[in-house]
């Protein structure tokens, strides 16, 4: 924007008088409370005043359009924001370091939380059907408060303390959209004085480089603070900085924090985000796409068209029947009921599935006509399976959520099932396979990716969240919503082969600092089936180990080898630990090879395996591993099945088969078929299976050598998939060293149909010889070929 333009603006801006400030911003709160149906982003597109515009469209965004406010669902949480605001007005009580008595501003978050009741009571106030709207009372009581907070605490002349995010983030967003909402109530003192803790708070310098705490999902939630101060101090040259630092948002990265180019989303530098901080980039950007759009601040850089390939390459295989994987939540697994005014939504892996989804609805607005459809049919697909905490009446959700959720609901697009295939998301250790009737994740951890993350007393025992937890569906999607985190046995994680040595909570340090030593963890795919693999170093532990997965048609092939540890305690590996509810009384019951739990699914264990098994009830609270959760203790029913490995084992392994969904039938009958599957190899070198039924085999390598029909010239993943007369051969280098990779497969090839760029054939003929040039983001490459 040229400075003759900035000129042009500002003088627009102080043309236009306080009356007819108010006049449209009066406007656009009646149509928002009163359902109009004009789109979120044209609430006020009145000429001539564009801070005016723009502040009405942001109280579109906010406060919703397009419903009845006397309608149900909105009706009852209108009514239900008027009530707690009305409580929350009888009892405010200004003190020097307090609005509310028993929330000082001192502990985590204290000013945020004394904000986000502010706009409550805002939203109690300028929304019909709340039984408060209009109410001088009320008004009062918020201008009282938010006075109190701009000269006690929030104000230029504070030196923050304590979490950074509370002063930068979670204050300054919220006293934005309360002063957008009040404007023509505030007066001119007031909407200064907050522009200007904005101004000290969220200076230019925190938009500078793009690094620390000012990258990803946090950049973007400082640009919104940044961009709504601007708007409401009519300051073009703060849009336009917040427009312009949205831009290193957008790129691929290839380490540390933002989007990767496989899907991968990490925050914190080490920490697998998607779920949450995902969320909020995608929220943030959502909403300010839609703030700009055919604005002089427009985002127009044309990188963001990667945010918006993200919701189906990176964001959508990561949900499932409306939840999202907890291995991407981080430490949020563990707030289950907070305390403090919404103590009574669980905060689940629903609960972040369902704001990832609002996130994907509020940004399908910047969306083209055929991903928006796409879009609109998955968000359908997932409304329509989520059956455990429904969507379209989620109590997290304000009434403009709900808006425009009902709306996709009633859009004349069908919705999309859940789709089949396999997501490998190498940089960040995760992996999720699906087919029908079932879903596999699988968490794992390496120089790059934490064990897990804890702090601010968040998330103290997730220690072996990333010694490869397995965590599946089929079914009920209700497997780890259901006071899973609070009463599981930290030490017995699906999946995992742990140390059974006692860590102290927090072992390992906080914020992602809890990283093994580890390369080898990845795994390659031609996006159905998957080989994949993890070098394991446990967390506080001499314990290492090598850990195969073998991702099949209709079931999970895992594999361990070189367990070793000196800890002086028993290593084990848990085969399973299924959360059977309050008083689960599902039938377990165990055949020659196999074992199968009613409505859940069965395991065959394979080399004579021996496993353990153990029916308990825990009991445990949500405060136990959170320290701003509440304290009320539940007991769940666990059924755990473990193999053995004895004390200081020294190259130790496993070898059994998951079946997800499957029948105690199906699982005997497979436990019985000796020609299904054949481990080629399981030793600390190389781990392999072939399973003749698919033309599926696979072969993780973890040093040069031979397994089967396959060689590696190092540390690589294989898969081959046999189809008829063609095959297709995958590769990748899990260890990340970016150097030439060969692959002979001992089969005859009689030409090649295509190969990736990367990827040079040496020879074919009696058997197939191949060069790759790795890289260094253990992608997969491939070749297909015809067979002799």
């Amino acid at each position: 924007m040229t400075a003759q333009r900035r000129v042009s603006l500002r003088r627009t801006g102080t043309a236009a008088g306080p009356s007819r400030r108010r006049a449209l911003l009066l406007a656009a709160v009646a149509l928002a409370a009163t359902g109009g149906a004009t789109p979120t982003a044209r609430v006020t597109e009145a000429p001539g005043d564009p801070y005016d515009t723009l502040r009405g469209r942001w109280l579109g965004i906010a406060l919703g359009t397009g419903y009845d406010p006397a309608a149900e669902p909105y009706a009852s949480r209108l009514a239900s924001t008027g009530a707690l605001a009305r409580e929350l007005l009888a009892q405010l009580a200004p003190a020097a370091d307090s609005l509310w008595p028993g929330h000082p501003f001192d502990p985590p978050a204290g000013i945020t939380r004394s904000y986000n009741r502010l706009w409550t009571m805002t939203q109690a106030y300028v929304q019909q059907g709340t039984g408060s709207t209009g109410d001088p009372d009320l008004l009062a009581g918020i201008l009282r408060g938010f006075d109190h907070l701009s000269a006690t605490v929030y104000h230029p002349g504070t030196t923050r303390y304590g979490n950074w995010w509370e002063w930068q983030i979670g204050s300054p967003r919220l006293l934005m959209d309360i002063t957008a909402a009040l404007h023509d109530r505030l007066g001119d003192a007031r909407i200064a004085a907050a522009c200007a803790a904005v101004d000290h708070f969220v200076p230019d310098s925190a938009l500078g480089d793009y690094s620390g705490t000012s990258t990803g999902a946090n950049r973007v939630d400082l640009c919104r603070s940044v961009a709504l101060r601007g708007i409401l101090g009519r300051a073009p040259d703060r849009i336009a900085l917040a427009r312009d630092a949205l831009s290193p948002v957008f790129p691929y990265v290839t380490t540390g924090d933002g989007l990767h180019a496989d899907g991968s989303f990490v925050q914190h530098t080490w920490v697998a985000y998607s779920g949450t901080y995902g969320q909020v980039m995608l929220d943030g950007l959502g909403r300010l796409f839609a703030l700009l759009a055919g604005s002089d601040w427009e985002v127009t850089d044309p990188n963001r068209q990667i945010v918006l390939d993200s919701v189906e390459r990176a964001y959508a295989p990561l949900i499932h029947d409306g939840l999202v994987m907890d291995s991407v939540n981080g430490r949020a697994i563990s707030r289950g009921h907070l305390t403090g005014d919404d103590r009574r939504i669980l905060r689940s892996d629903h609960f972040h599935g369902h704001q990832l989804i609002a996130a994907i609805a509020l940004l399908a607005d910047a969306a083209g006509p055929a991903e928006r459809d796409r879009w609109h049919a998955r968000i359908k697909g997932w409304i329509e399976r989520d059956t455990v905490t429904p969507l379209l009446t989620a109590p997290q959700f304000g009434v403009a959520t709900l808006a425009r959720l009902h709306a996709i609901a009633a859009a004349p697009v069908p919705a999309a099932p859940e789709p089949t295939g396999h997501h490998l998301f190498a940089a960040m250790d995760r992996a999720v396979h699906r087919r029908p009737g079932f879903t596999v994740n699988i968490a794992m951890a390496s120089d790059r990716i934490a064990h897990y993350e804890c702090g601010n007393g968040e998330n103290p025992r997730g220690w072996h969240t990333g010694a490869g937890m397995v965590s599946w569906w089929s079914g009920a999607s209700d497997q780890y919503t259901d006071w899973y985190w609070p009463t599981v046995d930290w030490y017995r994680l699906p999946g995992t082969t742990v140390s059974t040595r006692r860590l102290a909570d927090r072992e390992g340090g906080e914020w992602g600092t809890a990283r093994p030593d580890a390369r080898w963890v990845g795994g390659t795919t031609d996006g159905t089936y998957a080989a994949l693999g993890q070098h394991l170093k446990g967390l506080g532990s001499t314990l290492e180990a090598r850990k195969s997965w073998f991702c099949a048609a209709d079931a999970v092939i895992c594999l361990g080898a070189g367990i070793t540890c000196t800890d002086g305690v028993p290593v084990e590996t848990v085969v399973d630990n299924r959360n059977l509810g309050a008083h689960g009384t599902q039938r377990f019951v165990r055949g020659p090879g196999w074992a199968h739990l009613e409505d859940h699914g069965g395991w065959v264990l394979l080399d004579g395996g021996e496993p353990r098994t153990l029916r308990e009830d825990r009991t445990g609270a949500w405060s136990d591993i959170n320290t701003g959760s509440t304290t009320e203790r539940r007991t769940r029913r666990w059924q755990t099945l473990w193999l053995d490995h004895g004390t200081d084992p020294a190259d130790a392994r496993y070898a059994y088969v998951l079946m997800p969904g499957a029948s105690p039938h199906a699982v005997a009958r497979r436990a019985a078929d000796r020609r299904w599957l054949t481990v080629l190899a399981n030793d600390p070198g190389r781990q392999a299976v072939d399973v003749p039924s698919l033309g599926l085999t696979a072969a993780n390598f973890w040093q040069a050598g031979t397994a089967g029909p396959l060689t590696a010239s190092a540390g690589a993943s294989v898969l081959t998939v046999r189809r008829g007369r063609t095959a297709t051969l995958c590769v990748s280098e899990p260890p990340r060293t970016g150097e030439p990779l060969e692959i002979t497969w001992d089969r005859p090839v009689r030409g090649v149909v295509h190969t990736d760029e990367t990827v040079d054939i040496l020879a074919t003929g009696r058997r197939l010889r191949l060069r790759v040039t790795t890289g260094t983001a253990c992608a997969s490459h491939r070749c297909d070929v015809i067979l002799d």
